[in-house]
């Protein structure tokens, strides 16, 4: 079964269902029906065209619920708008369908949650961790949007901001957890700077590029995480750091800073530098700050910490997590580290196995794990 041919269909199906007259959060369902049905026939019965055999399935399902609760004359109308058997076409209504989750009647919070699940693909535990909220309280809300948005016309995309934030999230999913979205999100963001002249969207492709260019170099030949500073830079894109640059260049020119432009610009730096030794930490730092007043995020902050530890010291760095709610993700690995910088290895490896317990996914809790085991193995000695 392959799980990305399905993922990439997800949003065409999904869009041919719409046009054709399925309000969202109906449709949303019937596609997921046809999807949890090809997880278990095609295995023995793969079909000749996994896409039009999944409009033809999501269609019926979408007629059965349909017949559920309407009356006799409906039920045949929609009988007759059964789309005709052979391969369907070939649209791709992805972007569209971003901008249509992103409906005005909804919060940008609950647009996003419910563009994230329905077109996205990730799972309503990968849309949580995104947001910092448990799993329950995510269900609610999406279960709440797709409510709201039952029977509305969506006839009113919603604006930029809401999708951005939806590829930004996509993009991140993608890079670093389970299920590999990058370069979808790296396609359709290209799009929609293709065809919105927006500061913002073009501060978001060049931090994907930027991004991306590490990819290669990230993970070892088994598998585990490769921290940047230990990163092989010779596998980096050099050609996807320079278009991601060269965008972000002209974005900023345009005085407009938003909090992409100023995360790629941190990404920038780290790309500019030939050795981790001679990164500017001075002017990441300030461009944390830059970004901590435009977001007031408080994992902002913690990566800021991050950056002071390496501009002025160990100790400086942990200063700043003082303010900081040491149950945010990742918050005892960024102690972990400027601990055994400053040389308190016990308390170090402490945290890291800490950090380990709490990771988000395999690759990062057996990096951690190691983490500890090197110091509480030095500590032994």
């Amino acid at each position: 079964m392959n799980e990305v041919l399905l993922r990439s269909l997800t949003p065409s199906v999904l869009g041919i269902l719409v046009r054709r007259g399925a309000d969202f959060a109906a449709a949303e369902d019937a596609v997921q029906d046809a999807l949890v049905e090809a997880v278990r026939v095609w295995p023995a019965d793969p079909p000749r065209d996994p896409k039009g055999w999944l409009v033809t399935v999501a269609w019926r399902r979408f007629l059965d619920a349909t017949r559920a609760d309407t009356a006799r004359r409906r039920r045949e109308d929609l009988v007759e708008e059964e789309p005709a058997p052979g391969p369907a076409p070939a649209v791709d209504d992805t972007l569209q369908l971003y901008f249509l989750c992103a409906h005005p009647s909804l919060t940008p919070s609950s647009a996003v949650a419910l563009t994230l699940r329905a077109v996205g693909g990730l799972t309503t535990r990968q849309i949580a961790q995104a947001y910092l909220v448990p799993e329950a309280t995510m269900a609610q809300r999406i279960s709440r949007a797709k409510r709201t948005v039952s029977g509305v016309r969506f006839d009113q995309p919603g604006d930029v901001a809401t999708v951005l934030r939806v590829l930004y999230l996509v993009f991140n999913e993608g890079y670093s957890g389970d299920v590999d979205l990058a370069a979808e999100a790296i396609r359709l963001t290209r799009q929609l700077a293709a065809a919105i002249d927006h500061p913002e969207v073009a501060g978001l492709l060049a931090l994907m590029l930027l991004h991306h260019a590490r990819r290669a170099a990230r993970t070892a030949p088994d598998g585990s995480l490769v921290p940047l500073a230990e990163q092989d830079r010779g596998r980096w894109d050099t050609e996807s750091i320079t278009e991601g640059v060269e965008i972000l260049q002209t974005a900023l020119a345009r005085d407009r800073l938003g909090e992409f432009q100023a995360q790629a610009a941190i990404a920038a730096l780290h790309a500019d530098a030939p050795t981790a030794e001679e990164t500017d930490w001075v002017q990441i730092v300030e461009w944390y700050d830059e970004l901590a007043h435009l977001t007031d995020s408080p994992i902002v902050r913690l990566n800021r910490a991050v950056a002071v530890g390496e501009a002025d010291g160990p100790r400086a760095g942990l200063a700043a997590l003082v303010a900081l709610d040491d149950s945010l993700p990742r918050h005892a690995a960024v102690a972990a580290y400027l601990h055994e910088r400053d040389g308190d290895v016990a308390t170090a490896a402490r945290l890291y196995a800490e950090a380990a317990r709490k990771a988000p996914n395999l690759a990062e809790r057996d990096h951690l794990t190691r983490q500890a085991a090197r110091l509480n193995a030095r500590g032994c000695r």
